[in-house]
């Protein structure tokens, strides 16, 4: 299948590092002209002159603020009024006894994982709607259907995004534009990582020490492993094609069957 994203605009909100960054990376490879995005300008121009080396014919830009908060999201509305693809990556997490988590962490948990992508998607959609066509994408993770007991304030807010794509979807029906969930599931990156070891210590080789998490800490997983993040961006390029048209208010799992489910 060849996906050919040329002539699309592609925004990633925090993207320069994790998996955001290699979503940005695999869009722009695909053709989509892509923007980057995190708070601190330095980063930001660091990371698109490293893609840029690495794909010198990728169209890639990037924007410092901080979507999280109504002035950071409106700084990237005045310098990037529209686009075909948006990719609500953006998220926080760490593990904290339920019962230890208070009222500025609840918040501030919903402000980063849930606020960020519903003020980017109200912003968008519109154009998107009057366009015909448009992708939009809430990335989300197994934890919002196996809350995790060391992270249920990070698992609430992914169940949120379950439903709040669900119901922009609906909002956009019969009108060529979609809007999707990806579930997905345990990935290595370097926040991930630092979470395992957390866990598990720091004596250990990695490879035991990810065998260790995987068997105590995520023993649902099918795939024994951590995914690559390059296994979940390949899963929302194509949702941001037009091979995907079809594929509207799902919650697609690129999870290496952690959810115990046969359906989606």
């Amino acid at each position: 299948m060849i996906i050919d994203l040329t002539g699309r605009t592609a925004f990633v909100s925090g993207s320069t590092q994790g998996i955001g960054r290699v979503i940005a990376a695999r869009l722009a490879a695909a053709g989509a002209e892509t923007t980057i995005n995190g708070r601190d300008d330095d980063r930001v121009r660091a990371v698109v002159d490293e893609l840029r080396a690495q794909s010198p014919d990728a169209r890639i830009d990037g924007i410092a603020a901080d979507v999280s908060r109504p002035e950071g999201a409106q700084a990237v509305f005045e310098a990037l009024p529209d686009v075909d693809v948006l990719v609500n990556n953006l998220g926080i997490f760490s593990a904290q006894p339920v019962l230890e988590i208070d009222d500025d962490t609840w918040r501030r948990f919903w402000e980063v994982n849930v606020m960020s992508g519903v003020r980017l998607t109200r912003h968008y959609l519109p154009g998107m709607r009057d366009r015909g066509w448009g992708r939009v994408q809430f990335m989300a993770s197994d934890s919002a259907v196996v809350i995790p007991e060391e992270m249920v304030h990070y698992g609430v807010t992914k169940t949120a995004l379950l439903g709040v794509s669900r119901g922009f979807a609906k909002a956009m029906a019969g009108t060529g534009v979609t809007v999707n969930a990806v579930i997905a599931g345990p990935t290595r990156t370097r926040g991930v990582e630092n979470f395992v070891r957390s866990l598990v210590g720091d004596e250990l080789p990695w490879e035991q020490a990810q065998d260790e998490f995987m068997k105590h800490h995520r023993p649902n997983s099918l795939l024994r492993r951590l995914i690559e993040p390059e296994e979940i961006a390949n899963m929302v390029v194509y949702l941001s094609s037009d091979h995907a048209s079809a594929t509207t208010g799902g919650a697609l799992r690129a999870d290496g069957g952690y959810v115990d489910s046969i359906l989606p």
